[in-house]
């Protein structure tokens, strides 16, 4: 077990560093031109007066073409000694596909999860772009071998990066989500045992919390009200989440809950006025935030030149989290004065977090990350769960049958009778084919050039691959999609954007997944993948077979929706799952349903 006693090296990315690293880009884009015009002009005697200004503003232009034609020559060059082709990139009709990036913000407004980056794939045929925005290399992927590179084959080729630390930082700070190398290790290391199966497979945490959340369900289902269901599985997530990981229920569920009809639009989904609600908007405000610093690229600074909009909702989160890491390091006060030492098995996550280290922002960064993690992932699934069940009742009762047989209306489920759920699996694997809970991901190549592997040849024409190597710079962001990957007719067949959980239980079909099991990556893969899968997979089981033990239908309430929550009317006439989507799924790190998912559930005679 990885124990680490001292302080961390200082690596935070503080406000005053990403302002100096927006300057030295300036100074590095804008400077070396006007020299050179000013030495020009010194020699040749001439006065520009008036025409100073557009002189510059062409200089720095030439400059900046000039360096790319130069850079575009070295890449080449580069690309045919790894026997690679160069990255097809966009070319917008302004200096530095400045108009790509404007039409881009702004259709992401109105756009279907992922769709801007689809156009962009379909318009230029191929699987990997470079998006090039204000002259900087930024790749762009949905290609399969390309994915399973990134996390696995090449894993040592990339990395977060420092650009993704500067945007991330004043949320997760050193979290394991935001770190590399050997600190991520350490995370790591310290995470794993509370996810071994002796752990998760002790299901009285999730009995406890589940009852309280249908106790929740029934009561407002006999008021004949609907509720947000995406909201309340976020509280019954991290309520469970707390007391396993931290030994405190944070009690979220006896907050008051959204209310049909008055509920307001927050940053991702429904948003409520107490306390807990200021620690949810902080929580899903970051997020927005890291989010739109991504879409914007390196120079997402010039934004928050003069306010760091991260300040408020870190604050907030703080104030949140600081007594639960206060308590933690107070034990464990207590327990090293009292000369007790205590076994790792009966310790929970964050009493061995603080014994681990004596960084009380690293405990706070690490216990931030986990309950980002078991929150999201699991409150994503199952909002998502009920959004098919509501959609496809067939599939509602075909569960519920399943639930009955083999655990009646009042069997608790275990370990060993969850995995008899063949069909419940099913359910739950096609729905993280379609909604993964983390749609895309980014990392960054490190110092040396790397080539991603040729693909296969698509079997049809959606958007072809390279047969060739292609060729990725040095210190270049890449974003990849898994949602884009799990959704494509090369891979999954031309009924890749429909709901059909037979794909998991029909022999045919289901080979062609085992044989391939890296185009199915909700969970990520190689060394990163998460250590919390399994514990994801059985809460979400757990609560459903609670769920369909007393609950046989599930009505969507658009009525109920917030404003500027339902699909937009043009998404009519889209193709794929936008043109039968009755609610807007989106991401902002995660995915969620946008103003959450508003359902009336149906008890059970």
């Amino acid at each position: 077990m990885t124990v680490l006693r001292t302080r961390l090296p200082a690596m935070a990315l503080t406000d005053t560093s990403y302002r100096a690293k927006l300057c030295l880009d300036l100074l590095k884009l804008f400077v070396p031109p006007l020299l050179v015009l000013s030495q020009i002009l010194r020699i040749s005697g001439v006065r520009l007066g008036y025409a100073t200004i557009p002189a510059s503003l062409l200089a720095i232009i030439l400059w900046g073409t000039l360096r790319n034609i130069y850079y575009d020559i070295q890449q080449s060059r580069n690309a045919k000694r790894y026997g690679a082709k160069t990255i097809p990139r966009i070319k917008g009709k302004w200096p530095g596909n400045i108009d790509v990036l404007l039409r881009m913000m702004k259709a992401f407004k109105s756009a279907y999860v992922l769709d801007v980056y689809l156009e962009l794939f379909k318009e230029y045929q191929s699987t990997a772009l470079n998006t090039r925005i204000f002259w900087i290399d930024q790749i762009i992927t949905m290609d399969e071998e390309h994915m399973k590179f990134i996390l696995a084959t090449g894993f040592n080729h990339f990395w977060r990066g420092y650009n993704q630390k500067r945007r991330f930082e004043f949320f997760l700070g050193n979290g394991i989500f935001n770190r590399d190398d050997e600190i991520w290790k350490m995370h790591r290391a310290n995470a794993r045992p509370f996810f071994a199966k002796e752990r998760i497979s002790d299901f009285q945490t999730f009995e406890k919390h589940t009852t309280r959340t249908i106790a929740l369900l029934s009561a407002i289902t006999a008021s004949g009200k609907a509720c947000d269901a995406q909201d309340l599985y976020a509280r019954f997530s991290i309520d469970s989440a707390s007391e396993y990981l931290f030994g405190e229920n944070l009690d979220t569920l006896s907050k008051p809950l959204p209310f049909p009809g008055r509920a307001k639009l927050g940053p991702k989904g429904s948003a409520t006025e107490d306390d807990w609600g200021t620690f949810v908007n902080a929580f899903e405000e970051a997020q927005s935030l890291v989010t739109h610093r991504a879409r914007l690229g390196v120079f997402w600074p010039l934004m928050e030149l003069f306010r760091d909009k991260g300040t408020k909702p870190s604050n907030d989160i703080k104030e949140w989290l600081d007594p639960l890491v206060q308590r933690a390091v107070e034990e464990k006060e207590k327990m090293r004065a009292s000369g007790v030492a205590s076994h790792i098995e009966d310790k929970t996550f964050l009493e061995h977090l603080a014994d681990s280290t004596e960084d009380v922002d690293l405990i706070r960064d690490e216990l931030l990350s986990i309950l980002l993690a078991s929150r999201d992932t699991t409150s994503c699934l199952l909002t998502f769960v009920t959004y098919f069940m509501a959609m496809y009742p067939d599939v509602a009762k075909r569960l519920r049958d399943e639930v009955l047989e083999s655990h009646g209306t009042n069997t608790a489920p275990t370990y060993e009778s969850l995995r008899s759920l063949k069909y419940m699996r099913a359910v739950l694997n096609e729905t993280l084919r379609l909604f993964p809970p983390v749609p895309l991901n980014i990392r960054e190549s490190r110092a040396l050039p790397v080539a991603f592997p040729p693909s296969p040849q698509p079997v049809s024409d959606y958007v072809p691959t390279s047969s060739e190597p292609l060729y990725v710079p040095p210190e270049t962001i890449v974003l990849f999609f898994p949602l884009l990957m799990q959704r494509n007719p090369d891979l999954w067949g031309e009924d890749a954007d429909e709901f059909d959980p037979d794909r998991w239980l029909e022999p045919k079909r289901l080979a062609r997944i085992t044989s391939n099991p890296m185009m199915f990556t909700p969970f990520s893969a190689g060394p990163r993948i998460c250590v919390g899968q399994n514990f994801a997979y059985n809460e979400a089981s757990f609560f459903l077979v609670r769920l369909l033990q007393q609950f046989d239908t599930f009505t969507l309430t658009p009525e109920f929706q917030p404003e500027g929550s339902l699909p937009p009317p043009q998404w009519k006439s889209k193709t794929g799952r936008q043109a039968i989507e009755k609610c807007w799924p989106s991401n902002a790190m995660t995915l969620y349903a946008k103003g959450g998912l508003w359902v009336r559930f149906g008890k059970a005679s």
